[in-house]
């Protein structure tokens, strides 16, 4: 099977190294066809497809957008797009406008949890300071020893409920496959095993996903347990969505799964890469 990992990050967003640095990582993993999807963000493209074509790894544009749906974060990757597209690229920069004052109250409320200090800390971490998230902030608690690990803070300060979890409204579904579309893109709904949907919530979202003009699902990701890459293979099955493989790589000491060491997709999926070959 063609070794493609078409979902990881790179310090443009929420990843800990530069988009060439990710490249050179891939390529040694022996990545046959890589994508970078940075959330909300296309800047790291051009520095992406230079290190791949460098280095002689097939490369496919794409980027991670975060959307607000049945009232909780989802988010849709979009591969092979046109990074120029200007309707894509205003639409980005909308749903980016947020995150700095979002970031702001969270600081404020681990504040008030008495971890004074956190904004500063979390921007230390920061690549882009529009992109500014969770994971920024995760970092810096880690750092000053709150936690253990990233995911540590997450569950214990930064998810629903918790002292620093502060929501915020993205992009709605049809905005996101629009402008991925509208970019010539295919529209994927990323790692669905993360979201806490009711069979009845998935069933919907996948058929508004599908009548809107979206065409694929992460499959196998790093996201993922063995139990859901057969759970969201049937869903593909039943859909006809073609699947799509990634690792959802952010650093080497942060995935769950290292770039390009996935398992294969079932072999009777349609590669959402077939499109490009």
């Amino acid at each position: 099977m063609l070794n493609a990992d078409l979902h990881c990050h790179s310090k443009v967003s929420d990843g800990t190294l530069a988009p060439s640095e990710v490249a050179q990582l891939a390529f040694e993993a022996g990545v046959d066809l890589w994508a970078l999807t940075d959330h909300d963000e296309i800047g790291g493209q051009r520095e992406a497809r230079a290190a791949a074509e460098a280095l002689g790894m097939r490369y496919v544009s794409g980027v991670e957008i975060s959307i607000t749906w049945a009232n909780r974060t989802v988010h849709i990757v979009g591969l092979n797009i046109n990074p120029d597209n200007p309707t894509l690229i205003d639409g980005l920069a909308a749903t980016r406008g947020g995150r700095a004052a979002r970031a702001q109250l969270m600081s404020d409320q681990l504040a008030a949890a008495g971890i004074p200090g956190a904004y500063e800390g979390a921007l230390r971490f920061v690549g882009n300071p529009d992109l500014i998230s969770r994971t920024h902030f995760a970092r810096f608690l880690v750092e000053i020893g709150k936690c253990a690990s990233v995911s540590d803070v997450f569950a214990k300060y930064l998810s629903e409920g918790r002292p620093g979890y502060v929501p915020h409204r993205w992009a709605t579904l049809q905005d996101a496959v629009q402008w991925i579309r509208g970019a010539g893109g295919i529209a994927v709904v990323a790692h669905p095993g993360r979201y806490k949907f009711t069979p009845l919530e998935f069933g919907a979202l996948f058929d508004q996903f599908r009548d809107l003009g979206g065409e694929a699902i992460e499959v196998v990701t790093g996201s993922h347990t063995p139990e859901q890459y057969r759970e969201y293979a049937d869903v593909a099955r039943q859909y006809g969505f073609l699947a799509s493989r990634g690792s959802d790589f952010h650093g080497p000491t942060e995935s769950r799964a290292l770039l390009g060491k996935l398992p294969a997709l079932p072999d009777d999926l349609t590669p959402v890469w077939s499109r490009w070959q």
